[in-house]
């Protein structure tokens, strides 16, 4: 099927076009023109703005439900749910658990894969866990932290039947550059999170080929000018993506931007979002942890930060009102970022000829008007 888009105004990989029509040609987007055939099949959205598909690189649920319930109807719902929040792309995203409860996890992800996803589309899947220490854990469970286990992932990844792309480990645990090596052979990308590792710990793992650092600022040693840590080693290497969860609460506005300042293409905007996303106030569970959400935030019983209930396309607006960046910059930090952190920027993440065709159409609001995915209009408000 070919048609064009009409539209106000399209977010391209380099800069912002106003007027003109871009082609959507089975599936994947052709060139942008200024006019078109009168014969044209032509989805006219004047007024508004076509912006690339999101993609969540990080996210555990929504609407009440959690990739760690283990079932096939979880994973369903989640890509249903964040397809009416502008999200084309996401990695299904487990939590540090019993070894049962992960398998059945990755159980459910790859047969909901199978069957066929409603919305959203996964990438594949990340595991945040089981390989962290003990001082930064979050909302990790840490009775079931342990060293990195070569022997024990492709186990998971057989069960995953190759589908896991990401893997979180604190690396000052035992025998992790190997690991590091050994993974990252295997086409898996590795992050740094959830970890009190100092800096030459972190370059190491990093010439091993660690490649991300998960939320940044959180679950992990902060920087002092003597003393970089984990997050001196995230900010000053520039080969390396760093997560940030842009909802207020994680991370002060001015650092959020300098976070933009420093990594430019290499930040990633995620959700880190559980099940409480799009929910009321109340209590919770993510995974075994009873976790209270009031007024947006979700923290646990201890009073740690529980994952957030972020939309991804807010984690745009609040960094667009907080920098002097133009808004195509800032979109790509949740569209071509994401992918290109997964090796996958070739194939989605901008506007660009020859890409699949996932995008946005927003309203003056930025708000989300339709989503397609493939080049196919799965979502449309009202």
């Amino acid at each position: 099927m070919k048609y064009y888009i009409k539209a106000e105004r399209y977010l391209m990989e380099n800069e912002e076009k106003t007027g003109g029509y871009l082609q959507v040609n089975n599936g994947l987007f052709g060139e942008f023109s200024e006019t078109v055939s009168t014969d044209s099949d032509v989805f006219d959205w004047s007024g508004h703005t076509i912006a690339p598909g999101l993609f969540d690189t990080h996210i555990h649920g929504i609407k009440g439900y959690d990739i760690m319930d283990g079932t096939i109807e979880a994973v369903q719902e989640i890509s249903k749910a964040i397809l009416q929040l502008g999200v084309t792309r996401f990695l299904p995203t487990t939590l540090t658990s019993s070894k049962t409860d992960l398998n059945q996890a990755i159980f459910a992800i790859t047969e909901a894969v199978r069957q066929g996803l409603p919305g959203a589309q996964s990438e594949g899947i990340f595991l945040e866990g089981p390989y962290f220490s003990e001082q930064h854990k979050g909302a990790q469970n840490s009775i079931y932290f342990r060293d990195p286990d070569f022997k024990e992932f492709q186990e998971l990844k057989r069960l995953s039947e190759g589908t896991i792309v990401k893997i979180a480990l604190a690396p000052e645990r035992e025998n992790t550059l190997d690991f590091i090596k050994n993974v990252s052979k295997e086409g898996v990308f590795v992050c740094i999170a959830h970890t009190n590792a100092s800096h030459d710990c972190c370059k190491k793992a990093i010439n091993a080929g660690a490649q991300n650092f998960v939320h940044l600022f959180n679950g992990m040693s902060g920087l002092h000018h003597r003393n970089p840590g984990v997050v001196g080693a995230a900010l000053t290497d520039s080969n390396t993506f760093a997560e940030l969860i842009c909802d207020g609460f994680h991370v002060h506005p001015d650092i959020a931007t300098l976070a933009l300042h420093v990594k430019g293409d290499k930040l990633v905007l995620i959700t880190d979002c559980m099940r409480a996303g799009l929910m009321p106030d109340g209590e919770y569970q993510l995974g075994e942890f009873t976790v209270v959400m009031k007024d947006g935030m979700a923290r646990t019983e201890t009073g740690s930060l529980a994952g957030s209930t972020l939309k991804l396309i807010d984690g745009v607006k609040n960094l667009k009102s907080w920098s002097s960046e133009p808004l195509y910059k800032i979109w790509h930090s949740a569209s071509l970022s994401p992918a290109a952190s997964i090796g996958k920027d070739k194939k989605f993440g901008s506007l660009s000829s020859g890409k699949i065709a996932d995008y946005v159409i927003l309203n003056k609001k930025l708000d989300v008007q339709a989503t397609a995915v493939d080049g196919v209009v799965r979502y449309r408000r009202g």
